[in-house]
């Protein structure tokens, strides 16, 4: 499949390449990645940005990097990740340093929902958050999803937020 652009007032949400990887891989070293199982070396950031690249083809979803329109700066990413490593298609979501607390996740997360939503592979969309994750928690509930407290988890420290099937208004 080829990715599609998704676009926002102020976001184009489109498909990794290359030349993302080392603000990609830089975030995912830093000490904020903990909610994406980081931090991680090169090997490991490598593995999940192939991950959100590949998706595409084999799935149908994948990543979405969240670039300000015009061609600005890169502030992070959105993905539809599903496969052996998640027990339902997840909405997951990083925002690089310096562009958290702008909006910048929930513009971009919303439109990827909504997108993923009508897609034939979901059947159900979770995100998984950290139990000490306020900001992801917030987040999470204001695009609409409620906590699964009967849903299979990646661990005791995880939440999983269920979002509504069908598109939200």
């Amino acid at each position: 499949m080829i990715p599609p652009t998704l676009t926002t007032p102020r976001l184009t949400l489109r498909a990794p390449v290359m030349g993302d990887f080392a603000q990609y891989a830089a975030f995912l070293a830093g000490p904020r990645s903990g909610g994406v199982d980081g931090p991680l070396d090169t090997r490991g950031a490598w593995a999940y940005f192939t991950s959100d690249v590949a998706l595409w083809s084999l799935m149908g979803v994948g990543g979405f990097m969240m670039q300000q329109k015009g061609g600005g700066e890169v502030v992070g990413l959105i993905a539809v990740n599903v496969g052996p490593l998640f027990a339902e298609p997840e909405l997951g979501w990083m925002v690089y340093d310096g562009y958290q607390g702008q909006g910048f996740a929930r513009e971009g997360a919303s439109a990827v929902r909504d997108w993923a939503l009508e897609q034939p592979v979901i059947t159900s969309l979770v995100s998984y958050v950290g139990r000490d994750n306020a900001p992801s928690r917030r987040l999470a509930e204001a695009l609409g999803a409620v906590v699964d407290e009967d849903a299979a988890s990646h661990g005791p420290e995880t939440l999983v937020y269920r979002y509504q099937m069908g598109r939200v208004q």
